[in-house]
């Protein structure tokens, strides 16, 4: 399960060692451990990471379709927590030492920066093989997020990035070896830690303003 810890300025919120699929008490983790960053005073930053052979692979389809009158309240959590997340008022950084996938990859875009193993493990949106379609506010999150063609490419093949590949495609900030993901995330968070407060939120909640108002948009149950 998700843990959360510090070191100085730096929050480091692990996400597990699993696949760490969007389960209900895993998404109760998150939730939790953002309300400490938020709540927190002072310079700080957020580093989200995880452990092992994937970042996160995204929904809990196993529980989604054990569950399925829970559907619409699923996916609106889920928004929130990705729109959450994008509007944070503090620097965040995703390390992503292991596979990305679906809207284990929308949590990725969330985060300010992305740092991404280069040898091995893939970034991808697999909802045009696996027949899924983007919600209006997971549409919105990766075209306000990516360029347009990258956005394009990445939504209607599917294809799977490596780290050196999502770098030139603009889809992460650096792709370094195994061994320095967490540790050059860490550092990037450090240094603009300062930044946390009102301001920076405001600048995001405008910046992205459509992605947000998508995202949190609970009159349409086809979002």
């Amino acid at each position: 399960m998700p843990l959360l810890d510090r070191s100085g300025d730096v929050f480091l919120l692990d996400l597990g060692d699993t696949e760490n699929r969007f389960s209900p008490d895993w998404l109760a983790a998150v939730e939790a451990a953002l309300d400490e960053v938020e709540g927190a005073e002072g310079p700080r930053a957020l580093v989200t990471a995880a452990t092992g052979k994937f970042f996160s692979n995204g929904l809990d389809l196993d529980w989604l379709f054990a569950h399925a009158d829970q559907h619409e309240d699923y996916v609106l959590r889920v928004h929130e927590l990705l729109a959450r997340v994008l509007a944070l008022p503090v620097i965040t950084v995703a390390a992503l030492q292991g596979h990305v996938f679906a809207a284990g990859a929308m949590l990725s875009l969330t985060h300010d920066l992305r740092v991404m193993r280069a040898d091995r493990g893939f970034w991808c949106l697999p909802e045009a093989d696996i027949g899924i379609p983007f919600t209006r506010g997971m549409s919105a999150l990766i075209q306000a997020r990516l360029t347009p063609q990258t956005a394009h490419v990445a939504m209607t093949t599917g294809r799977r990035y490596g780290g050196e590949e999502a770098a030139a495609a603009g889809i992460v900030d650096r792709a370094v070896d195994e061994q320095a993901v967490r540790a050059t995330a860490v550092e990037l968070a450090g240094s603009l830690a300062g930044k946390a407060g009102d301001t920076l939120g405001t600048i995001k909640a405008r910046m992205y303003a459509p992605a947000l108002a998508a995202l949190r948009d609970r009159t349409d149950p086809r979002n």
